[in-house]
Order: C-alpha cells, then structure tokens, then sequence
C-alpha cells in the first residue's frame, strides 16, 4: 500500500477544516460578543484538538484504522458498536454537507438545489474512485487554491466586523461544546488517514491536528464574524449578501468536495470492520449516492446541524476517554477478547453523563452553568473510572 507523507497529511486536514459546515458553526457563537465568542472558539478547539491527536496517535502507532483500533479498548464485537454509529453519522455527514453546499452555490449561481446536490455529489464520487494517494499533484494545486481563494473571502468578512456585547442568549458552555464538537467529529475517522503513515507518528498525526487546528478556527471565525457584520446566520443568505460571486462559488463546491471526501470514503473504511467482503471505495461511493438522495428528498431533516454535533460529541467523547486510558495508561489490549463490557458499560454512562449536562446547562430550563463545556468533564471523569476499573481487574486477573 501507497504511503502517506507528512505533507499529504497535512493537506488532507487543511481540506477537511475548510468546509461550509465549520462556517455555519461560527455563526452559532455570533451573540456571544467578541471576546467571550473567539474565547470559546479557541479553548474548544484546544480541548477537541487535544482528543483528535490522541486518537489519530493510537493509529498511526498501530498502524490501524479508526474503527480497528476500538477493538483495543471494547473487544472484536464492541467494535462494531461504534463501527455501525460511525457509519451512521458518516452518511449524516455527507448529506448534511452535500445539502449545505448545494444550497450555498444556488444562493451564487441559480441552478437549483437538487442540481448543485448532484454535481457536488458526483464529484465526491470522483474523488474517492481517485484515491486521496493517488492524487498528488492534483490536491496540491486544489488546496493551494483553496487557500488563496479562502484569504479573498477572509478579506472580503473581515473588513467591516461589527464588535458586538455579549448578548447572553447561549451559554458559555453550551458555545464552547460547539467548538470541541467539531473536532470531536473527526474522533472516529483522523486513524483513517494516519495510519497509512510512512514517517513517525507523532510528527505526522502533530501536523495534522495542528492544521486542522488553525483552518478549523479560521473557519469558524469566518463564520462568527460574517454573522455578526451582516446580522444572518445562515449560509445562503450571508454569501448573497457579502457579493462574492465566482469566487464563493468555486470555494463552496471545492471545499464541499475534499472534506465530504473524508466522510463518505471513512464510511467505506468503517464498513470494513464489519465485514472484510466489503470495499471501502465502493461503500463510499454508496454513501455519496445516499448523501445525494437524502440531500434532495429529506433537506427538512438537515438542518439541525448544532443538534447534530451535540449527539456526535456525547457518543465518541466517552468513546475516546477509553481509549485514552487503556492504551495511554493502563497499557490494555482487548483486541482479542469478544466484548469487553466494563468498558462498555462506562462507555454508556459517559453518554449518559454527556447528555445530563447538555440539559443541566441550557439545554432545558434548568439552567445550571457548565463553564467548561460537557466534553472536557466527561472526558475526565470517564478516563478516571477507567483506570480505577482497570486497576482493579489486573489485580483480579493477576
């Protein structure tokens, strides 16, 4: 198997970063003011940022895909647990993506959504029949682009920001989950992509997560500062109203195509786990055929994207945690166990954990403060379990 370079990792994180999706995210934390609003962008992103590394690590060390290195941690059966929700959050991914992109380009150039979503689609298509190794010089040229063309639009947000009062309508918790999510997202897809590595992991998987790190909060502060100057929080209309023409146009479609990329091909690489008979590429390229349909006949289901990320975070945030501990700290290795339930069953109260502060701190009406966000504590407290848990079946087992 081709190897990956440092570089052509790198690339592959710019271009998951530079998405619409990000962008829209930004515009969630517009009424938090300036200083709370880019405070929550940037800690979120450090604490998500922290816990991508950790698993883009595990796999390049192993030398394993995502859903391959679950097996450490939750046994051959657990992995299909989380290998089935990935898969499912995958095909969520790359409607929602195909959805939102489609519908900026109509907002540039009116053509209809339906078209845009098959254009957007067949060109995912293209990319995985292609291969992200076998594209070379090509995704070169195409990232470069995106950079240039991602500054004009940098340039044409940033000139006239409006630098607003805190307006209090989210909590600081609440925006800053919105920020850890992101990255979160990435959780069960960035081994993928490492551990096909042909250069030290840490370097690797450090340049990575770096990247994405400073796109992902460029992106975000696009968005944030797009709503804030133009008072509207959806795509569409800010691209309308910002003017950028061909410019916009080139960015939504290429930025659409090469991080959609990830999701529909990560959902063949998950698939695998299942069931070795599969093919990644041809399981992806189902998946792009999905996206493309649910894109033109379920856009009404779409378009809860802060949910979404939510339910995305209180799933592999516990699922990280464990891995965390038992590959980091306790040094297990339950690859060959079939299930293993203890951390299954934490697994399941750190979901449950999740959930519990998202409701707690203004997810409903009971309004009690999580300064921190919900993914950091949860992280913490399921890793400590894990590790009193482990403990004790050494000592059991030895």
């Amino acid at each position: 198997m081709k190897k990956s370079t440092v570089f052509s990792n790198g690339l592959i994180w710019f271009g998951a970063a530079i998405s619409i999706a990000e962008i829209l995210t930004g515009t969630f934390v517009a009424d938090m003011g300036v200083r709370d609003g880019l405070l929550t962008i940037i800690l979120g992103h450090l604490i998500g940022c922290a816990l991508l590394f950790a698993a883009g690590f595990i796999g390049a060390k192993m030398k394993k895909s995502a859903m391959e290195t679950t097996k450490l941690s939750f046994g051959k059966g657990g992995s299909y647990l989380f290998a089935i929700l990935n898969v499912f959050q995958l095909v969520g991914w790359t409607a929602i993506m195909i959805n939102q992109g489609a519908n900026a380009a109509n907002a540039i150039y009116a053509i209809g959504t339906p078209w845009w979503s098959v254009i957007i689609g067949v060109l995912i298509g293209i990319w995985i029949l292609i291969g992200i190794k076998n594209l070379g010089i090509v995704n070169t040229v195409v990232m470069t682009a995106l950079f240039a063309l991602t500054i004009m639009l940098s340039v044409s947000i940033f000139k006239n920001p409006v630098f607003g009062e805190n307006a209090g309508t989210m909590s600081f918790g609440s925006a800053l989950e919105l920020s850890v999510a992101m990255p979160v997202s990435w959780l069960p897809v960035i081994a993928d992509y490492t551990s096909g590595a042909e250069e030290k992991p840490t370097k690797t998987v450090l340049v990575s997560v770096i990247t994405y790190f400073f796109a992902s909060c460029w992106m975000y502060a696009i968005g944030f500062f797009a709503a804030m100057f133009t008072g509207l929080y959806e795509i569409a209309p800010i691209i309308q109203t910002i003017g950028i023409g061909l410019i916009g146009l080139i960015i939504v479609v290429a930025s659409t195509t090469t991080t959609t990329f990830l999701d529909a091909y990560s959902a063949g690489v998950s698939s695998v786990t299942l069931s070795k008979k599969l093919s990644a590429k041809w399981v992806g390229i189902i998946t792009c055929v999905m996206g493309i349909l649910l894109s033109i006949f379920a856009e009404s289901f779409l378009g809860n994207l802060e949910g979404f990320l939510y339910i995305i975070a209180g799933v592999f945030s516990p699922m990280i945690a464990i891995m965390i501990a038992d590959f980091f700290i306790l040094k297990n290795n339950w690859s060959e166990k079939k299930v293993c339930v203890s951390n299954l069953v934490i697994w399941a109260m750190g979901f449950v954990a999740y959930h519990l502060c998202y409701r707690l701190d203004g997810g409903s009406e009971y309004n009690f403060p999580i300064p921190l966000g919900y993914t950091l504590p949860v992280v913490v407290g399921v890793i400590i379990v894990t590790v009193i848990v482990g403990k004790i079946k050494q000592k059991v087992l030895n």
